[in-house]
């Protein structure tokens, strides 16, 4: 374990910053050097519009028909909930690992080494389904990019040679990564603010060059195209299937948390960068879905729920245009695989210096060369590796990545407000000394309620086991999901045990911040 207290001959010269850092009982390791904008471009690359509705579109098309775009607000008003309450909690405890030490200082230890154990896993299958995301895009711009198969599996992962090609251009760009984490957070940090300008310049003309080519009104949102036909429950069936696309978006928001530590003035930055993220990203993605969906010429055609956002784009503004705007696409895919992973290299720093880890020394090493946690970089490039080699030629990789992933963000989430909530209703939240620092006020509860009750709901709806998004052929297909958050959770648990009994799991560092009330910080 990193002994947070001792002095290293490395650490920058003391701060304001490193001041309140070694407050919290830990030194300044790694390097202090993102601003506001960084901040903001580590959470919204992650979002990343030019991603997750490029990936997407076609299956919430598909499966809602126009009409699905309602899951976008309806998503956007439950993880903005919950956005607030980070934002709280990122203005009072400024430290790498986000989710993981904020629940540290709310709640029980298992709670915290559960939210970063399951969340850990989550980014690693998250960067996977995002870096899967190159076969949607780079085959439609050339057929040089469709190594495996041909013309026919261009922009899809529904064939079994799409499926394939889509783990190749995967594997190449986490390697891409991996490297770029290795090197540095300044080298990251100028890539992923490159990146996000590009994305925010791409987005912002593409919207304006569909509204160009409007040809319908927006009551085209208003059409089922009768998806509701075969679910059990109607259009309503349909709807809630439809929102996996929407919820894969609103997710990652909280990285700015989990680069506290190298941000100026983090308690000020990181909730004001949470906001924003998840506020640009929704009215982004929605004027681009709205004004696209108003737009194409053939709002039937069957390509929409295949091919999807790539085929309106090109169809509507020509092949020409059409690629230049899936450059930037590509680019986008690029910087959010790239925000994903570090942000579960810093999870897996935080963790592994409060000894949570197996290897924990090793593991909280900080290159004094870089400034970055080498081992971990390298871990999470491996076991992304591991994984998309692992469901190579698996034709429905990439909905089962996606709602995996997904799931296992939305648990450490919980796993922050619940207990929030909790000390809400005990009236331990906020604390007395909470300051000057991002504050929900009088709104607190009725916030933290809404983002409870809607990260169970939308857990549950993401695990529900049905053909429409895992098959029905193999029930290890079907109850994918289920079995392998199960399984996450329970080795999860087994180590927590293991690590707890040998004395392994230290309690909390020194501090001089107040925090957990005993009855919620400490074990029966």
């Amino acid at each position: 374990m990193s002994n947070p207290g001792t002095t290293r001959t490395t650490a920058p010269p003391p701060t304001d910053d490193t001041t309140d850092l070694a407050r919290f009982g830990y030194q300044q390791e790694l390097h202090r050097s993102l601003g506001s904008f960084s901040s903001f471009a580590a959470g919204f690359s992650y979002i990343s519009i030019m991603t997750g509705v490029f990936q997407l579109f076609g299956f919430g098309f598909a499966s809602g028909g126009p009409a699905f775009i309602w899951t976008w607000p309806l998503v956007f008003i439950g993880q903005g909930a919950v956005a607030l309450c980070f934002a709280e909690m990122a203005g009072q405890f400024p430290l790498a690992g986000g989710v993981y030490q904020w629940s540290k200082q709310i709640a029980r230890p298992v709670t915290s080494w559960m939210a970063g154990w399951i969340m850990t896993i989550g980014a690693i299958v998250t960067a996977a389904a995002v870096a899967v995301a190159y076969q949607i895009i780079l085959p439609q711009v050339s057929l040089a990019f469709q190594i495996v198969g041909g013309g026919a599996d261009a922009g899809l992962t529904t064939t079994p040679n799409g499926a394939k090609n889509a783990i190749v251009l995967a594997l190449g760009l986490v390697v891409f990564t991996t490297i770029v984490n290795i090197v540095g957070v300044r080298l990251m940090a100028k890539i992923n603010n490159l990146g996000v300008a590009v994305e925010l310049i791409g987005v912002t003309l593409l919207i304006i060059m569909l509204a160009v080519h409007i040809k319908r009104g927006p009551q085209v949102v208003l059409h089922t195209a009768g998806t509701g036909a075969g679910h059990s429950w109607g259009y309503l069936g349909a709807f809630l299937v439809a929102s996996i696309m929407s919820a894969y978006v609103f997710y990652g928001f909280d990285t700015a948390g989990m680069l506290a530590e190298e941000t100026t003035e983090p308690r000020r930055h990181a909730p004001r960068a949470i906001l924003r993220a998840i506020t640009a990203a929704f009215l982004a993605g929605g004027l681009l879905m709205l004004v696209g969906m108003m737009a194409v010429g053939n709002i039937n055609a069957s390509e929409l729920g295949t091919l999807g956002m790539p085929y309106l784009i090109k169809s509507t503004l020509g092949t020409g245009l059409g690629d230049a705007f899936l450059v930037c696409s590509a680019i986008a895919v690029t910087v959010c695989c790239l925000a994903v992973q570090t942000a579960a290299i810093r999870l897996l720093f935080s963790m592994a210096r409060d000894g949570r880890l197996p290897f924990g020394a090793a593991l909280a090493k900080v290159s004094p060369k870089s400034s970055t946690p080498v081992a971990p970089a390298v871990i999470t490039g491996v076991l992304t590796i591991a994984l998309l080699l692992v469901n190579i030629g698996n034709q429905r990789v990439f909905y089962i990545l996606t709602s995996v992933a997904i799931i296992l963000f939305y648990i450490p989430y919980l796993l922050v407000t619940a207990p929030m909530l909790l000390r809400r209703l005990r009236g331990h939240w906020p604390r007395e000394e909470h300051g000057r620092y991002f504050s929900l006020g009088r709104w607190g509860l009725l916030v933290n309620v809404v983002a409870v009750v809607y990260g169970v709901a939308m857990t549950v709806n993401l695990a529900w086991p049905r053909a429409a998004v895992y098959g029905e052929d193999h029930w290890y297909y079907t109850w994918g999901a289920i079995v392998f958050t199960a399984a996450v959770s329970a080795i999860g648990g087994l180590l927590y045990l293991r690590y707890r009994s040998q004395g392994g799991t230290p309690q909390r560092p020194a501090t001089t911040e107040p925090v957990a009330d005993e009855g919620l910080a400490t074990e029966a």
